[in-house]
This record gives structure tokens, sequence and C-alpha cells, in this order.
């Protein structure tokens, strides 16, 4: 498949949970059909980027991750480049049930291109 979505067979398209290696997302698929729509009926040129996708897991403490992870930052933009910030605070929903969180904090760890921030 190439970055158009398209297979081996031309006038055959693949999105959502078929692409190989794509994120299975229902807004990530629903996305990617309407600029395949908008490419294939309306003249459009835009393609997918799957590259800054916002992703959780719904777990009692949702884990959270966009972009690049740590490691691919530092091959893509060298490790002297990053800067990494970490941070704790307490969500929203723990503020209303005091009970359930027993003064823990979340956990926040943001990676930063230091020339462009």
């Amino acid at each position: 498949m190439n970055e158009r979505e398209q297979t081996n067979v031309p006038h055959i398209f693949a999105i959502g949970d078929v692409q190989h290696g794509k994120l299975e997302l229902t807004p990530t698929a629903i996305k990617a059909g309407e600029l395949l729509a908008e490419r294939e009926f309306a003249g459009g040129e835009e393609l997918m980027d799957y590259s800054n996708v916002p992703t959780t897991v719904f777990t009692p403490l949702e884990y959270g991750c966009i972009g690049l992870s740590e490691a691919e930052a530092k091959a893509m933009y060298g490790e002297e480049n990053i800067a990494t910030w970490h941070t704790e605070f307490q969500p929203l929903e723990w503020a209303y049930n005091k009970e359930s969180h027993g003064g823990r904090q979340a956990y926040v760890k943001v990676l930063v291109v230091k020339e462009t921030d």
C-alpha cells in the first residue's frame, strides 16, 4: 500500500484497521476515509498524516501519548537537541473524588526540540 492508501491493485484502497502498521482508531479511519473521498472525487490532494495522532488507554489511571517517543525524538533530532520535562499534577476527576487517589499524583513527560520549543 502506498501513501495514498492504494493497494497493489490500483483501483482498490485500504483504510482503517486493515492497514498493516497503522493506528487502529475509529477517528483516524474516518479522517483517512474523508481524505480518500476528497482525493478520488473532489480533486483533493491532502494525504492522511498518521504521525501525531493522540492515543490513550482507558484504565483506572489513563495513559495517553502523542508524537514521537523519546528514543525516536533523539534519533531524529539528536540527543543534545531534545529537552525532557517532567511534572506531576492532580487530575480534575481526582479533585472531586478525594478518597479514590490516596494522595497520588499523575505524571506528565514532555519532549521539546530545543531550537523550536
